[in-house]
């Protein structure tokens, strides 16, 4: 491979985030080319290929992986067979972007973290939403001081999925809502504190036996700011998603953080008197594609790397103890 070559990526599975997350974004990058797909049932496979384009199918993940014509796998699989199937790429020498959460717990990703180091290939957590200019320009008015000392961050992602038989539901594939969806808003608020916190408390609301369908927690920093978070796959509203922000001079409030090229809305009262609106930015997908062909080319450093999905899943897993529920995986 050159710099002037596509990077060839090969998708684990047809899932239904592929459409929106890789091949969308593909088609707007020309340094990106999807040329290969394998899935359990080499017949979902073979029409997902012809409906989008992809060259070639394999029969077995494996194969997949295996392939010398790939550079970068996409890992779209559930959450249960993330760590085994990037470590396996990883080993295969391909470059891995990885869906959230990066696995089923901090042992999988610490696990995960290693291999990308030995084998000195890029591996990347899909939040897309930390390539948005909304993300880095709220951290900007954060760390610019505008809101003063920073005391509370809250953060939601909540939304209605009615399908109870979506895998998502899963305990044996490291489902349920902290995992889903409330892995969003422990990045975000990890993101913009710069800094690990402790949890504090955490409730659960069940689903199925060791299976949340909500999840509350409370945060804490050793500076002494605090943050709150909730997450529901079966929340009474359709989808509701903000990020709240206080601080000793002002707050700052964003209607839909973690999907910002959809729709979003970004309000602050500070130091520079009130404003509100939209910030800029391409598809954060596509963003986030184009970020790692980067990273792979030793352009970028990513902040969604291994160290910071070792850092998620370590909350992650601290929330769900301290709720009484056990970590995925185990």
């Amino acid at each position: 491979m050159t710099f002037s070559s596509p990077i060839r990526i090969g998708v684990l599975g047809a899932a239904a985030i592929v459409p929106v997350a890789l091949m969308g974004p593909a088609r707007a990058i020309p340094e990106v080319q999807v040329a290969a797909v394998a899935a359990r049932d080499p017949k979902r496979a073979q029409a997902f290929a012809r409906r989008y384009k992809i060259p070639h199918v394999h029969p077995t993940y494996e194969d997949l992986i295996r392939d010398p014509g790939i550079d970068a796998i996409y890992n779209p699989l559930p959450n249960g067979l993330h760590a085994e199937w990037t470590i396996r790429a990883l080993q295969a020498g391909k470059h891995v972007l990885c869906e959230k959460p990066m696995s089923s717990n901090a042992r999988e990703a610490e696990a995960m973290a290693r291999t990308a180091q030995e084998t000195g290939l890029i591996l990347s957590e899909a939040f897309a939403y930390r390539y948005h200019p909304l993300t880095s320009h709220v951290k900007e008015i954060l760390d610019a001081g505008e809101l003063g000392t920073i005391r509370h961050i809250e953060a939601q992602f909540c939304f209605l999925l009615p399908l109870t038989n979506n895998i998502r539901f899963n305990f044996e594939l490291a489902g349920g809502a902290l995992m889903d969806c409330g892995c969003y808003p422990v990045s975000l608020i990890r993101y913009l504190a710069g800094s690990e916190p402790t949890v504090t408390r955490a409730q659960a609301s069940l689903f199925a036996p060791q299976v949340d369908h909500k999840m509350t927690a409370d945060l804490a920093f050793a500076d002494g700011r605090t943050a709150h978070l909730e997450c529901a796959m079966l929340s009474p509203k359709l989808f509701r998603s903000f990020l709240n922000v206080e601080g000793d001079n002002g707050r700052l409030r964003v209607i839909s953080p973690f999907q910002p090229h959809w729709f979003h809305w970004l309000t602050v009262h500070g130091r520079r008197g009130k404003r509100s609106g939209r910030v800029r930015g391409e598809n954060s997908y596509t963003l986030q594609l184009r970020a790692f062909i980067q990273a792979i080319r030793g352009k970028l450093k990513l902040n969604t790397d291994p160290v910071d999905a070792i850092g998620n899943m370590r909350v992650i897993d601290s929330i769900y103890e301290k709720s009484g529920l056990k970590q995925r995986g185990l």
